[in-house]
């Protein structure tokens, strides 16, 4: 069973980003482990001049260093990332690099009718900068528009179709994290070959 670090973008209490990275952990509990970390909590990044990081910004690098795959549903504020995610973002290149050939799946939750279609282009050219290296899926926006209304009571996704669609994305991440780690091998094992016949010149 996979583990996956999931992150919303998002500081705020009772944000739909937040209900929909829960739903899915609940919804996929029998299939992936889902552990969800609050970027809250860091500081406002900045370069330190001995290059050390926050001791909570070096707990979330080492748990998505360790993690399968990183799921992050991000909202839109003036056509953008919200400073939160960018900040943690930030704070997980600085030094460390624990995103680096590692598969993400972007998804999004708004208020308004397209969303954050503007901010996963955004976070997605962010993740693929050298200091991230990240590897994103293509072809599997997950915009969830009109989110204050999307969810019922309980937390769950209430449009049988916005539930047929994460379904099927979170399928193709799954298939996406096995062949990221076959092509890391592959990868790895090539490097090696080519190592040895340095050595054997």
């Amino acid at each position: 069973m996979n583990h996956f670090i999931a992150i919303a973008g998002s500081n705020r209490h009772g944000s739909t980003n937040k209900k929909l990275i829960k739903f899915m952990k609940e919804r996929y509990a029998k299939v992936a482990e889902i552990e969800i970390l609050d970027i809250g909590n860091l500081p406002v990044y900045y370069k330190t001049p001995d290059h050390t990081i926050s001791e909570a910004a070096q707990e979330m690098g080492k748990k998505i260093a360790a993690a399968d795959g990183v799921i992050i549903s991000t909202p839109e504020y003036d056509h953008a990332v919200p400073a939160v995610l960018m900040n943690a973002l930030a704070w997980l290149s600085y030094t460390i690099h624990p995103f680096r050939d590692k598969p993400v799946m972007v998804t999004g939750a708004s208020y308004g009718t397209l969303g954050t279609s503007r901010a996963q282009q955004i976070l997605r050219k962010m993740l693929a900068s050298p200091e991230l290296a990240a590897r994103t899926m293509s072809s599997s926006e997950y915009m969830l528009d009109h989110s204050l209304q999307a969810f019922d009571e309980h937390g769950e996704l209430k449009k049988a179709e916005f539930v047929d669609l994460l379904d099927q994305i979170f399928v193709s991440f799954e298939t996406f994290v096995k062949q990221t780690r076959e092509f890391q091998l592959e990868k790895d094992h090539a490097l090696e070959e080519i190592r040895q016949l340095e050595l054997g010149k």
